[in-house]
């Protein structure tokens, strides 16, 4: 059975955890407003990234010994604290350059915890039949939370100043933190899976894991432009919402995953993930486009479609035929290939985006994407198992 009450507990529990997250597309406009510049805002957005991409190794093993259950209670309490840690900050950017730099590292850390050890614990209550379906419908979770955190943060923001936004930020992960705590691990270690286990980097080095941690890669990428620099554009062209975007990126990515899912375990991951890249690609090609707020809503639109196909293929790629004891680590690698996508593109393109201009970073972002393509090309040639 799929839609369990477990299920739909961590369901809940990580649309509002995302929802803490996503209310940070938000923060380069703390960046902008305390003296700093589209640099600034790929360095401590990015160092976000890095850090959440550098411990995942220890935290997937963290995650396959540790347990599920007591990891995501760590990454929430993480995600409910750091928000009320940015009230230290006052004045300009320069007076505190390297504490929030500490800050953001820490809540990458947070983040990347929560992130991993929840994916890994969705897995292991997914029938194998309908991972894609599983893994495509819990995604939802978080694209719901990706909408309603900029939704809910943006007028608190505006009528109520930043403190208001840190406090909201924190509620959000501390609702998340009381849905979790009834959930238990299930699973439990077969003795043929109690052997020593491949370590996170001997999984990394085979080709299946490379071509996945590749594409995830190229696919944060993306996520850092559409996460980091879309409020920036949107304030360069003077639009009124920006949170009209992460509305219609999220409800896309939703409304695909409720008839994808089935297909996808039909036809396997294979057919699905070339559409994904392109049309999350051309999502990026086209914001230079906009030039208002309905031309925002509609590459947010085609951006979450992209999302919504590619995300839980490429996921249910990488954990397909893996053993319970190394989950943790090959979703570790997936997530943590996303992340080192993010902080790499916040980092290039705020370099590209201070020298060339917004317009040349998502046509950057987008082509980058596009090359993904070519990646998928060398993956193995081994038939997926599909649900038929």
């Amino acid at each position: 059975m799929l839609y369990t009450p477990a299920f739909a507990a961590l369901f809940m529990a990580n649309l509002f955890y995302v929802a803490s997250y996503s209310s940070f597309f938000l923060f380069p406009l703390f960046i902008t407003g305390q003296g700093g510049s589209h640099q600034d805002i790929g360095i401590i957005m990015g160092v976000f990234a890095l850090a959440s991409a550098f411990c995942r190794p220890w935290i997937a093993e963290m995650i396959d010994r540790f347990g599920r259950k007591r990891s995501y209670t760590i990454g929430c309490i993480i995600m409910m604290l750091l928000p009320l840690c940015y009230l230290l900050l006052k004045g300009p950017l320069t007076n505190y350059y390297f504490l929030l730099l500490f800050l953001r590292i820490v809540h990458g850390v947070g983040l990347a915890i929560g992130f991993t050890a929840v994916f890994t614990f969705i897995v292991d209550l997914i029938p194998i039949k309908r991972l894609n379906e599983g893994i495509g419908m819990f995604g939802t979770s978080g694209l719901i939370g990706m909408a309603i955190g900029p939704m809910i943060a943006e007028p608190i923001l505006q009528n109520y100043g930043f403190s208001a936004f840190f406090f909201t930020a924190s509620g959000l992960a501390g609702v998340a933190f009381l849905l979790q705590l009834p959930i238990r691990d299930k699973h439990h270690l077969q003795p043929s899976e109690a052997q020593p286990q491949p370590s996170f980097f001997a999984l990394l080095k085979t080709r299946k894991q490379l071509v996945c941690a590749g594409l995830a890669l190229l696919f944060g990428f993306g996520l850092a432009a559409t996460g980091n620099f879309i409020a920036p554009f949107a304030t360069e062209r003077q639009l009124s919402y920006v949170s009209l975007y992460y509305f219609a990126y999220s409800c896309a990515a939703v409304i695909v995953r409720f008839f994808v899912g089935k297909v996808a375990d039909r036809i396997g991951e294979n057919q699905i993930i070339p559409w994904g890249i392109a049309l999350t690609a051309t999502g990026l090609l086209l914001v230079p486009l906009v030039h208002g707020n309905l031309w925002l809503l509609a590459v947010g639109f085609v951006f979450g479609i992209g999302h919504g196909l590619l995300f839980p293929a490429l996921n249910a790629m990488a954990v397909r035929d893996e053993i319970y004891a190394v989950r943790g680590k090959v979703t570790g690698i997936f997530t943590g290939g996303i992340d080192s996508g993010i902080f790499c593109g916040a980092l290039i393109l705020g370099m590209i985006g201070e020298i060339a201009g917004l317009t040349t970073l998502f046509i950057c972002a987008g082509l980058t994407v596009l090359s993904g393509l070519y990646l998928f090309r060398l993956k193995p040639t081994v038939a997926v198992k599909t649900g038929r």
